[in-house]
């Protein structure tokens, strides 16, 4: 007899959501997580730099779950335009929610704040447990069960062991999955800055020569940039007085948004993507970063993740009503396929942009403002784009 159906090894936004699509259709599932679980955001309480663009169809998902409407207001920005434009080139391209009916694309929302309103509502379901901090100090697989050891000595068991831990897994490596690392030879600078002109609800990216520079609306009228450049200039950026920094930053976006008035914290995050093997092995599916990292220049990591939640989630309630276990491969293996083939395209996708748009030869320069133009008069594939921006194209949701 096994403690719960499933126990999740990690509590960030991916194994939160999968824990609540889970609990909500009454399956036991046991969270792990090495910290605390968060609280709720006092009102006034300053923005935690680390934000993320959850789609809309992954907001859809959250609304469903009960999780959404706990997120503070203060704490997710809807915006329903993204403008892109090419530093070294006149190609630009323009995506409005309007163009497909939709009211907007997605929402710019705080990481901190959204993994306390996954917590929030996963504490009202009986069939959710959480514990943290704990710490996980081993685990083995027998044919009917996994067994969980944590370092204050209880054991723990499961059907299925999921790993939500991160790009370095300790499960995923515990159970020698292999991994493709790529090392974007990048790092992100992120901060809050405020700015003369309004957001107007619209996300804004310029490709610069070293990396994307993108300017993301929040909900306090401000925005959440993410500026990807080399190592040494993100350290540069970041150790600069703040009224040089925001001269520098202005005049690299072309004060697009008037003069910068004022900057918060900046962090300096390194960017290196990963592509798990295999998502799957016996009683163990991976998902989240644990599974794949991609490039923040498109804004799908986080929403990769709570697609990949939403897909093993179908699998394993499927599987619970149909009297099968959900921990055995030939119960895994249709969310790995369905995931693989969602999530392979778009890294090698990203991987490709990140190359193009990086790239210094003139001819290529030329070749990827013209692609962004034609991209931009074509309606059919500008709408496709849209659509895909806003998630709907994601069988997952």
């Amino acid at each position: 007899m096994s403690d719960c159906e499933v126990l999740i090894v990690g509590a960030g936004i991916t194994g939160t959501t999968l824990a609540l699509a889970l609990a909500d259709a009454g399956v036991a599932v046991t969270v792990l997580d090495r910290e605390a679980a968060p609280s709720l955001p006092a009102p006034g309480q300053p923005l935690d730099v680390r934000v993320s663009a959850i789609h809309a169809a992954a907001v859809g998902l959250l609304e469903r779950l009960g999780a959404w409407p706990l997120l503070p207001a203060a704490c997710r920005a809807p915006f329903g335009r993204i403008q892109v434009w090419d530093a070294a080139s006149v190609g630009s391209i323009r995506f409005d929610s309007a163009e497909i009916g939709q009211p907007w694309l997605g929402s710019i929302t705080e990481n901190r704040a959204l993994v306390a309103a996954l917590h929030a509502r996963l504490a009202e379901l009986p069939a959710a447990r959480v514990l943290a901090p704990a710490l996980l100090d081993d685990w083995e697989v027998r044919a009917d069960r996994a067994i969980v050891r944590l370092g204050d000595g209880r054991e723990l068991t499961a059907r299925l062991l999921v790993g939500a831990d991160g790009r370095a897994s300790p499960l995923r490596l515990r159970a020698g999955i292999g991994a493709s690392a790529d090392d974007f030879g990048q790092c992100a600078l992120v901060a809050h800055v405020a700015t003369e002109r309004p957001h107007a609800d619209t996300a804004r990216q310029r490709f610069l020569a070293t990396g994307p520079l993108a300017f993301l609306p929040l909900a306090d009228g401000r925005c959440s940039i993410v500026w990807s450049t080399t190592p040494p200039e993100a350290q540069r950026l970041a150790a600069l007085p703040a009224g040089e920094f925001m001269q520098e930053l202005g005049l690299a976006f072309e004060h697009r948004l008037g003069e910068i008035t004022a900057i918060g914290e900046r962090a300096v995050i390194p960017l290196r993507g990963l592509e798990a093997s295999r998502y799957v092995g016996p009683r163990l599916a991976l998902i989240g970063d644990a599974a794949h990292v991609v490039h923040p220049m498109a804004g799908l990591g986080a929403n990769l993740g709570i697609g990949d939640a939403a897909a093993l989630a179908r699998v394993v309630i499927a599987a619970l009503h149909g009297g099968r276990d959900p921990g055995l491969l030939q119960t895994l293996r249709p969310y790995e396929r369905a995931r693989r083939s969602q999530n392979l395209p778009v890294v090698q996708a990203i991987v490709g942009l990140h190359r193009l748009f990086t790239a210094g030869a003139s001819p290529l320069r030329a070749l990827r403002g013209a692609g962004l133009l034609a991209v931009d008069r074509a309606g059919p594939l500008k709408r496709l784009l849209t659509t895909a921006a806003c998630g709907l194209a994601d069988g997952a949701f």
